[in-house]
């Protein structure tokens, strides 16, 4: 395996590490903009924006919309548009569950669609962020990572459940209760969320913790083909958006590149923070008052404007081909995937599709295509619901996996810097 893709895949790989979260994604993501000269801008205060210049704005700590002005009169924006958040258990308000003086449990709830079973008997933990009073009477945001093996979703065993390989129903409130402790360990989370943070237990207001994978990334196959980790599903995108943008600052491009990261796609998109809110369009229109455009002159960068809508899709599995679209068979390693849907699940249309495959062969980045097979109903993605808000064309793109929504998933390790530089190829377009 090239050294360039390898390398590729471990800053990945390292970036998911780091990122347990979705606010520690967005908090990442804003300490890679810093570095690479970007002024953090806050929605609260008039923008202040300048030709030639870089920004960036995040909204509830868990989606952020960066931009780059360029040195003349914008033609429009090259927007790459993922999502920060992951299938996952939340916890709830008091979640210590006491079973007499046994075990505590903790109550948890489902976070997006996942595949359950390959949760238990792993090494998890919990991470998110608390709201914490200071001595001040002022409420600060803190983020909150335990990054210890805290607890486990433990199996039942065979011989309690002779039927578990025929096949069985998991009820998230009776059969994904991660085990934290022995005996009865009342207000447990608290005490170790303000341990964590150094404050005092009654200072500590509201917290939002999920359950994440504490297993590492892990490089495999006969020629390190293959990659597993937690949340490929969506941060291979997110991070390759990152990367391509920071990168791409010498682009003599007369559009304004952006990248947008917008939270609770796994749960709809129709949040304050997702897709489906006014976060893209009202930032565009706050850049237009800020550079003095008129109504008209807006609405024409606007039609000048392109989104890449950037979300994985599945790979062909050996053991299920019949799953997969039969004249459309998308392989890991197999470059950059346009996703394609008649029920416009995915935004990609013939002009959307072969402005972006042009660009691709001109940067001799590989491409293929994906359609779900038609008697399988595929997922959705933000593309669609953005295109609601801000209405320009957009084409569905990803990278192939296997195991998606599962808490270890699998892809290949060609294809995030193939991804990253199919990006950067079209933020010089």
């Amino acid at each position: 395996m090239d050294q360039k893709y390898v390398e590729s895949t471990i800053e990945l790989m390292d970036f998911i590490q780091d990122s347990p979260s979705c606010y520690h994604v967005v908090a990442n993501a804003a300490t890679m903009l810093e570095n690479a000269g970007a002024t953090r801008l806050d929605e609260k205060e008039s923008f202040k924006i300048e030709a030639g210049h870089c920004y960036f704005v995040v909204r509830n700590s868990s989606s952020l919309i960066a931009f780059r002005m360029p040195e003349g009169k914008p033609t429009g924006y090259s927007i790459v548009a993922a999502h920060t958040d992951s299938p996952s258990f939340k916890l709830k308000e008091n979640p210590e569950i006491s079973n007499g003086e046994t075990y505590t449990t903790l109550n948890v709830e489902a976070y997006g669609g996942m595949l359950m079973a390959p949760w238990f008997d792993r090494p998890l933990s919990l991470a998110g962020r608390a709201f914490v009073k200071e001595s001040d009477g002022r409420i600060s945001e803190r983020l909150v990572d335990f990054d210890k093996d805290l607890c486990q979703i433990v199996n039942l065993c065979i011989h309690q459940n002779r039927e578990a390989n025929k096949g069985y129903e998991y009820k998230v409130q009776k059969d994904m209760l991660p085990i934290i402790g022995l005996g009865k360990q009342t207000g447990a989370i608290r005490s170790i969320v303000a341990e964590v943070l150094e404050v005092e237990e009654e200072s500590v207001l509201d917290t939002e913790l999920f359950l994440y994978n504490r297993m590492g990334g892990s490089i495999w196959g006969l020629d390190d083909e293959f990659f597993s980790c937690p949340k490929i599903d969506d941060l291979q995108c997110a991070f390759s958006a990152l990367k391509a943008f920071v990168t791409s600052e010498d682009s003599a491009s007369s559009k304004i590149q952006m990248v947008a990261l917008f939270d609770n796609e796994e749960v709809g998109s129709s949040t304050k923070q997702g897709a489906n809110s006014d976060f893209l369009r009202q930032l565009t229109h706050r850049i237009g008052c800020a550079m003095d455009w008129s109504f008209d002159e807006r609405c024409a960068i606007q039609a000048g404007s392109f989104m890449l809508s950037a979300d994985n899709g599945h790979s062909l599995h050996p053991n299920y081909p019949e799953k997969c679209d039969p004249t459309n068979r998308p392989l890991i390693n197999g470059g950059v995937l346009i996703k394609y849907a008649g029920n416009q699940k995915y935004t990609t249309d013939a002009y959307s599709g072969s402005f972006l495959k042009s660009i691709l062969k001109d940067a001799d980045v590989p491409y293929q295509v994906f359609f779900n097979n038609s008697n399988v109903t595929g997922g959705s993605t933000l593309g669609n619901i953005s295109t609601t808000q801000f209405s320009i064309p957009t084409v569905d793109i990803g990278a192939a996996q296997l195991a998606m929504h599962s808490p270890y998933e699998t892809a290949g390790t060609m294809d995030t810097f193939n991804l990253t530089e199919g990006m950067k190829a079209f933020y010089r377009a």
